[in-house]
């Protein structure tokens, strides 16, 4: 419990942790900004083309800035110790080392579990509250499941941003492929033949949530060819892999 009351009050004393968080709820007035924009090209189509009006689902399309903020968070959560030395302070007060990672995995995931359901859910109310009228929005208890799996993903990234830095201490390289991963490869991947861009998309980070829930993916730039549980494993493998590595060599290698 010492070392993850230590944890919490390094995680606030960096300084870029507020403005990490505020980012990540801004995605929630990001919502109402793309769904007043959508309102005002609704009002001015003509009749003929507002009854075949769709809207992507606005918590799909800002839940990105959440993933990657929370994501920086994480990496930052150790990388900073590394720039300033802190780190073998932390190791030395705590000789077993595992403890120190367990605790920041449980500060940032802990983060994450509580920023995710709050952008995911808030932004689900504007849809529903600002588009309803117009658009066709989906009930809440057939989009519950999507929210929910939608909204675990912020916490995978703010662990897999952990994890990256733990492996490479560096928060540069970390925050380079937490990028790649939101950005680079799924377009990389989306642009290969058939059927690798099928197999490779069906484990990409952002074709998982609907995977679980076994929502069709046939109009996606994903692939859907894994069950819901293998999807579910597969979302925490994003988490557990890193900070496997991590610890691994957070013990047997030189501070």
């Amino acid at each position: 419990m010492n070392v993850l009351a230590a944890e919490w009050l390094k995680i606030r004393s960096i300084r870029s942790s507020p403005l990490i968080l505020a980012i990540s709820l801004g995605a929630i007035p990001l919502a109402v900004a793309v769904a007043m924009s959508a309102i005002a090209m609704y009002d001015s189509a003509p009749a003929s083309m507002r009854a075949g009006a769709r809207v992507a689902e606005l918590e799909e399309v800002v839940l990105i800035v959440p993933q990657l903020a929370m994501g920086i968070m994480g990496v930052l959560a150790i990388t900073s110790e590394y720039a300033t030395g802190l780190i073998r302070t932390s190791l030395a007060l705590v000789p077993g080392r595992w403890p120190v990672l367990a605790a920041k995995s449980v500060v940032v995931g802990g983060l994450g579990l509580v920023v995710g359901p709050v952008v995911v859910f808030a932004t689900y109310a504007v849809s529903w509250w600002m588009l309803e009228s117009r658009y066709p929005v989906a009930g809440f208890a057939d989009r519950l499941p999507t929210l929910v799996t939608s909204s675990l993903t912020v916490a995978v990234y703010a662990l897999l941003g952990l994890g990256l830095g733990a492996v490479l201490r560096s928060a540069a390289g970390a925050i380079a492929i937490l990028v790649g991963l939101v950005y680079v490869i799924p377009m990389i991947v989306g642009n290969l033949p058939e059927p690798w861009s099928e197999r490779l998309g069906s484990v990409m980070l952002g074709a998982l949530p609907r995977e679980i829930t076994g929502e069709d993916l046939t109009s996606s730039v994903y692939g859907a060819l894994l069950s819901p549980f293998a999807a579910a494993v597969a979302l925490v493998l994003y988490a557990v892999v890193p900070l496997g590595a991590g610890l691994l060599l957070i013990r047997g290698r030189d501070v």
